[in-house]
């Protein structure tokens, strides 16, 4: 009789590439990492130190040489490709077209990116200028990295609350196949949705695989939310801390549509956890669900 293979998830966490680029790989590994993400340059700069040629290679070199997979870069948070600003939106798109080619470098394949705003001009305006400034990055690159688009948290003209609205903005890209979906808990649960709720989580899922297919959810950002429910404030937890709690992380591991979907932790290092706890915390809740 064929047994089912039983698909052991990847599970890792945000790491430092303080002191060396390379350094991530043994901090990741350190921590019991599957996978993880890093940022290649300062997060709250437009400029950025060239890449190394000797880093780029010890890195590759580290990465070829361990188990971990895939790695994630997450664009710095200046970034606004949907941005009205003129000068703001020239700075974005240079800044998405460089991670590319460092990410290309690095052998990176995937860069996460908050979808930004058009703030008072509104969410419509906002979605035009967001798509037209991808299909136009992706006229002048030919690499192999790609974009994954990343759930907001709150309100009003942010786009990228409501799942169905980034669907339909990759359905829009002239390179669907360089295009993909990040899932952030804590965000999605400030928008308001309930991961809490079994149907909730499992008709979301159903929701992005009849859209676009469940092969363009590429990573989950597993954060549990210091705030509650719909708030609209992106606010990092412990994972089972926090206001979506145990049951949430429960019902995301429990479906197994997403047991090939990378988790990675973005929670805080503090007195109470570090990455190490919270990827062991994903581990024991993995192992309590295939019971």
């Amino acid at each position: 009789m064929k047994r089912n293979r039983v698909v052991k998830m990847k599970i890792g966490a945000h790491v430092s590439i303080s002191g060396s680029i390379e350094l991530s790989v043994d901090r990741a590994l350190e921590i019991g990492c599957d996978t993880f993400q890093i940022f290649t340059r300062s997060p709250r700069r437009w400029l950025s130190k060239e890449l190394q040629n000797d880093k780029i290679e010890k890195f590759r070199f580290k990465l070829k040489n361990s188990s971990l997979g895939p790695v994630f870069s997450h664009i710095p948070y200046l970034a606004n490709l949907a941005s009205l600003d003129h000068e703001i939106w020239k700075k974005s798109l240079k800044m998405m077209t460089e991670e590319l080619n460092r990410c290309d470098k690095l052998d990176i394949p995937y860069i996460v990116t908050h979808l930004g705003s058009a703030k008072r001009a509104g969410k419509e305006l906002g979605i035009t200028r967001l798509i037209s400034s991808i299909n136009l990055i992706f006229e002048d690159y030919s690499g192999k990295t790609k974009i994954l688009l990343e759930n907001t948290a709150g309100k009003g003209n942010k786009l990228g609350t409501n799942i169905e609205e980034i669907c339909q903005i990759l359905l829009q890209i002239n390179k669907f196949d360089s295009i993909g979906l990040c899932f952030d808990t804590c965000h999605a649960f400030a928008s308001g949705y309930d991961l809490r709720k079994e149907k909730v989580v499992n008709n979301l899922v159903s929701e992005i695989h009849d859209l676009v297919g469940i092969k363009k959810l590429v990573c989950i950002h597993s954060n549990d939310s210091l705030f509650d429910l719909g708030e609209g404030r992106d606010r990092h937890e412990h994972l089972g801390l926090g206001k979506i709690g145990d049951l949430g992380f429960h019902n995301l591991i429990k479906n197994k549509k997403l047991n090939k979907v990378p988790f990675i932790c973005e929670t805080p290092v503090d007195s109470e956890r570090d990455g190490k706890e919270n990827i062991r915390y994903l581990r024991d809740l993995e192992r309590k669900c295939r019971k």
